[in-house]
């Protein structure tokens, strides 16, 4: 227990930092609570804007290296130690950090933090009949989630924004670990819903937030194509290189089609088999 009022005074400078910026939307520029948390979003990801640019290049580096690290995966399956030390001397050759994928998740963490410890003392910190409603739909930003239908329906906007963000997030991974990143958030609901309405708020805008920036960086960064492993399979189709036999299938299909004669066919002539001598 005298470990928990340590906790709080080392979080303390965070809860002071999003109130002062949350007061600076409210006093300064007249905005209400709920908006002045939404603005706080926005310039909380702004902020974040140099981390998602290293976010997006390494996963360009993921998808355009990612045969050569399948083979190396393939290769030292049985060896979990050797294969962390080929892939980590990977990615240390091609420059590659996959924990800069992370960064921007691991940036807002702290943010959030703030924001329900600003929450939950909200009432302490601001006048009494203060608006906490949100565009007369949420009457209370500061009451759970689950204590009103406008909660519940917040809860379904952010499930549905938590698993197209999670689609853009996951764009380099694998599809099963794809699949499991946007279904592992939605079993969170049922924690979430007893947050703060005004956390939910929070949640949903930097959701939809990643979501159009997924599509921005969708239209204005090209696809980066993925790099020939060295244990690709060949096809019969695939070319090989200079001074290695060619297979015979791909000699047949190689070869170029004999050309038919462009005027009238003749017909042709069988020729029958002589019959025995007459007798």
């Amino acid at each position: 227990m005298s470990s928990l009022p340590l906790l709080f005074s080392v979080l303390q400078p965070l809860e002071n930092a999003a109130r002062w910026l949350l007061d600076r939307f409210h006093y300064n520029l007249g905005l209400p609570w709920a908006w002045a948390i939404v603005a706080t979003t926005i310039v909380v990801r702004i902020a974040l804007v140099p981390l998602t640019v290293r976010q997006i290049h390494s996963m360009q580096s993921l998808q355009k290296h990612a045969p050569e690290m399948k083979e190396i995966q393939r290769k030292y399956k049985a060896d979990r130690q050797k294969m962390n030390e080929e892939l980590m001397k990977f990615y240390k050759e091609n420059h590659i950090n996959p924990a800069a994928s992370c960064l921007p998740l691991v940036a807002q963490f702290p943010v959030f933090i703030s924001l329900y410890l600003v929450l939950k003392h909200f009432t302490k910190n601001i006048p009494k009949g203060s608006d906490l409603s949100w565009l007369h739909f949420v009457p209370n930003i500061t009451a759970h989630a689950d204590s009103h239908w406008s909660g519940f329906v917040l809860l379904a906007v952010y499930a549905l924004s938590q698993v197209f963000s999670s689609y853009f997030m996951s764009a380099a991974m694998e599809k099963s670990q794809r699949y499991l990143m946007m279904v592992l958030p939605l079993v969170f609901i049922t924690v979430i819903a007893h947050f703060p309405t005004g956390l939910v708020l929070y949640w949903v805008t930097t959701n939809l937030w990643t979501v159009g920036q997924g599509l921005v960086t969708r239209r204005l960064v090209p696809r980066t194509p993925p790099v020939a492993g060295a244990g690709a399979k060949r096809s019969s189709r695939t070319p090989s290189a200079k001074g290695e036999p060619v297979p015979e299938a791909a000699a047949v299909e190689a070869a170029p089609a004999q050309p038919r004669p462009s005027g009238p066919t003749q017909p042709r002539r069988v020729k029958r088999k002589k019959g025995r001598a007459r007798r």
